[in-house]
């Protein structure tokens, strides 16, 4: 990555819309500034600047978590199941992060989350399954989100609710702090039961999205 950043380059890197960046410049809300009529951003400071929404989704508000959870997850990586079992889901979003430039072996990543599944599964309640894993060919945290209409067959959970919602996250393996934080912006956000209800209650990815991550 080069040193100094165009929007194109900053929007693929925190996972928001081109747009999103250019308002949040235009807002001073992100590091950047002109050079001439076009904007240019210092990687030094949107790393810093990515570190510090995540930081405050530590024993923050749901808005500083929902900031957290928009940096590592887009609406294309949102899919909707009808019937599947535990396996299929799995498959299915590692085959979704496989799309991303940070996933470099998609095999060596269905092979971890499957072997993680092995130790302990990954329910931890409230119909909620967030399979996670850290290995060397993930370059950079990102996550996938499969929403089920009828309970995964086979994804049992500490308190026995059937899993609907599954939120799978991949970092690499250096990435413990920023992975923790992850992990507990996305459990927090999905305890709201009425959040719940209308993320399996929706149709539309997008939606689904929003619902994750809206600061509300």
């Amino acid at each position: 990555m080069h040193e100094i950043m165009t929007i194109e380059e900053v929007a693929a890197y925190i996972r928001v819309s081109e747009r999103t960046v250019y308002d949040w410049a235009q807002k001073g809300e992100l590091p950047g500034g002109k050079l001439g009529t076009t904007w240019r951003f210092k990687r030094d400071d949107i790393e810093k600047w990515v570190n510090g929404r995540l930081s405050q989704s530590q024993g923050k508000t749901p808005a500083a978590t929902a900031a957290a959870t928009s940096l590592v997850l887009t609406p294309e990586r949102v899919v909707l199941l009808d019937r599947a079992t535990k396996d299929e889901v799995l498959t299915k979003l590692v085959d979704l992060l496989a799309t991303t430039p940070f996933v470099k072996n998609r095999d060596e990543l269905l092979k971890g989350i499957l072997e993680r599944e092995t130790l302990m599964s990954t329910g931890i309640g409230f119909g909620i399954g967030v399979p996670h894993v850290r290995i060397n060919s993930v370059t950079d945290l990102v996550m996938a989100v499969a929403v089920c209409k009828k309970p995964v067959e086979g994804y049992t959970s500490l308190d026995e609710a059937p899993v609907q919602i599954v939120c799978m996250l991949a970092a690499r393996s250096d990435q413990h702090t920023k992975y923790i934080r992850a992990l507990s912006s996305i459990s927090s956000r999905l305890k709201d039961q009425h959040v719940r209800e209308r993320i399996i209650a929706s149709a539309d990815p997008t939606e689904i999205y929003q619902l994750l991550t809206e600061t509300e």
